[in-house]
Parts: structure tokens; sequence; C-alpha cells
């Protein structure tokens, strides 16, 4: 049973690992209701010589302003339906306290097929926002059918970057004890 979930936690790791936040945001996530992270999303081809696919989407996080029996256990919406990673997925992550009482919900709008390889697609995302001085937006790259994954690493990236001082301000609210 253990070389079993090791061998589920070393799988899911290549996973994890396979998946890149090529452009991050300075952002953290609202401590009471709702943060938009918007992102694009640069796919390989698993053919060679195919065209990348490109996405523009948006993760929206929403913590209960009162936590009940109702919404304990986090809610992914849009993640992997239909996906061959699904099952470990869930798994790791119903079982993680970072995700409780969460509601998040991955809006992915049209996606586009480009001719050029993955780092010319991300040079040019990354020069229109940065000519536009545009900070809110994440740039994301994945291998073929991992896409969701890397929207996953990114929301958890905020996530842990958000929590110091989500932590702080419930302390200045007197949800929780100063220490």
């Amino acid at each position: 049973m253990n070389f079993y979930n090791d061998e589920q936690e070393r799988h899911f790791r290549e996973l994890w690992n396979s998946v890149a936040i090529v452009r991050s945001v300075p952002y953290t996530l609202f401590t009471f209701g709702s943060s938009d992270l918007p992102y694009y999303l640069v796919v390989e081809s698993a053919e060679p010589n195919h065209p990348v696919q490109v996405s523009r989407g948006s993760v929206k996080v929403t913590r209960p302003l009162i936590v009940t029996p109702y919404n304990a256990s986090p809610e992914f919406q849009n993640f992997f339906e239909g996906d061959d990673t699904a099952g470990i997925i869930n798994f790791l992550i119903s079982r993680t306290a970072a995700f409780s009482n969460l509601r998040v919900v991955n809006e992915l709008q049209k996606s586009e097929l480009v001719s050029d390889s993955v780092e010319d697609v991300v040079a040019r995302l990354n020069q229109k926002l940065d000519t536009e001085e545009e900070d809110r937006i994440a740039i994301l790259t994945a291998p073929p059918k991992l896409g969701n994954l890397a929207v996953l690493k990114y929301t958890t990236e905020r996530m842990i970057e958000s929590a110091p001082g989500n932590i702080q301000e419930l302390r200045e609210h007197g949800f929780l004890p100063d220490l």
C-alpha cells in the first residue's frame, strides 16, 4: 500500500513540475469575499510542428464569510472534469487544509491555435502585457492535457503567498488571537 501512495505522490510531483508559471502577479487574494485571477494559458501541442493552444481565462476564488458544515470542504469547478489526472488531484486536494472552505471556479474562454513555439507565444504575450502595463494577468505554460493543472498550480501559489496577509487581517478584525 505504501508503494502505491509513494508512486502516486511521485507521479503527481512529475505532473506538478511539468507545468510552469512564467509570469506571476504580485497581488494577493482578498481575505473576505472573492478574488479574480486572470491568466493566459499556453499549452504545447501533442504533435511535433503543430500549433500550440493559447487560452485566456480567470479563476474566481471565493471564501465564505461564514463557515458552515456545508461549505467546509473545497469546491472546484471546471478544473478536472473528464481528465485522467482528476482522481489523484482531487484526492490530494481534499486532504489539504490550504483549500478548505473555498469555492474555486475556473472560467476558461475560447482557445485559439497559434503556429509558433511556446517560447515565442510567451515572449509575445509578455511584450503585450508590458506594453499595456498590465500586471494582473499571469502567463502559464503546460504540456498537452495538463493545462488545468497549470491553472491549479497558479491558484495554489496565490493562496500560499496570500496566507500571511490574510491571517494578519483576520487578527486585526478579531477573528484570531494575537500571538
